[in-house]
């Protein structure tokens, strides 16, 4: 998909096959990791990107998740802690490198979307 990324990451977690609508928006997600990655330098690890509706009720994920739609990825970056994937992102979008969309801070990982509109949320209480 990207120099870096195959879709494989991006499958869901329980196996499922991956629609092609969804896959035609994992690529635009991919291609915003992209962004990200040729920044850091260091890859990117994709904990979770699209999920099936049986996985992402399995993983207590909202109805309307991102991850439904292939919107969505929560990434981590070895040697990086999430706060500071999270502020280079926050960056990257205020630059318009990277889309605007969903920005979440959690203890292990950011969450990133291509939702269009900015929304954010910090679950470590860290901003």
């Amino acid at each position: 998909m990207t120099k870096n990324f195959t879709k494989e990451e991006f499958d869901s977690n329980c196996g499922c096959e991956m629609p092609i609508s969804v896959y035609h928006n994992i690529v635009k997600v991919a291609n915003q990791l992209q962004v990200l990655r040729d920044e850091i330098k260091k890859p990117i690890h994709i904990n979770s990107a699209y999920r099936s509706e049986c996985w992402n009720e399995k993983q207590g994920g909202v109805k309307n998740s991102k991850h439904l739609v292939g919107k969505a990825s929560d990434i981590s970056v070895k040697g990086m802690t999430p706060l500071e994937v999270y502020n280079i992102i926050e960056r990257l979008i205020g630059n318009g490198e990277m889309l605007q969309g969903g920005l979440g801070l959690y203890d292990t990982f950011v969450h990133y979307d291509i939702r269009g509109t900015r929304a954010r949320w910090d679950y470590q209480k860290k901003l």
